[in-house]
């Protein structure tokens, strides 16, 4: 008797890297949970999934389904379509499966303004209600990487 093979999920094999889109995705959700302050197990509490997961997805090591993708955009109150915001339409169904865009990842985890510190700093400035003390906040901030950047070019 021929032995039958075993019947394989489509999908990645093991090794392979995380589709662009999947990882793009992922930071979506990163960043939104981010700007609204929650932390990866109350986002996880709020879907129904451990925050081992809710890490998985933000990697996109595990790609995200269409009606979690439906659950995480009630939670994080944003339409389905900020998941794929800032993705280039043309040049995304063309990168073949299982090949990381130079960069991709890495890029945007590098870009400040969706860091976890810089997100905290505009939340906290728009906390204060005294347009007063948030003008002086930005002037200090101002003065502050001007002096860095003329420390830079002595």
């Amino acid at each position: 008797m021929a032995m039958q093979e075993q019947a394989r999920r489509p999908g990645r094999r093991k090794g392979e890297k995380p589709n662009p889109i999947d990882v793009h995705v992922g930071a979506r959700v990163r960043l939104r949970r981010n700007m609204l302050g929650l932390s990866q197990e109350k986002l996880g509490e709020a879907i129904g999934l451990t925050f081992q997961q809710v890490q998985k997805y933000e990697r996109g090591a595990n790609r995200i389904g269409a009606s979690r993708l439906h659950d995480l955009s009630r939670v994080l109150d944003v339409p389905v379509s900020f998941f794929f915001d800032d993705m280039d339409p043309v040049r995304a169904p063309a990168i073949p499966a299982g090949y990381a865009e130079p960069g991709g990842a890495e890029a945007f985890d590098s870009d400040p303004r969706r860091k976890r510190e810089t997100i905290e700093l505009v939340n906290a400035y728009y906390r204060s209600e005294d347009p007063t003390i948030r003008r002086r906040l930005f002037d200090l901030a101002k003065a502050l990487s001007g002096g860095v950047e003329r420390a830079i070019e002595k």
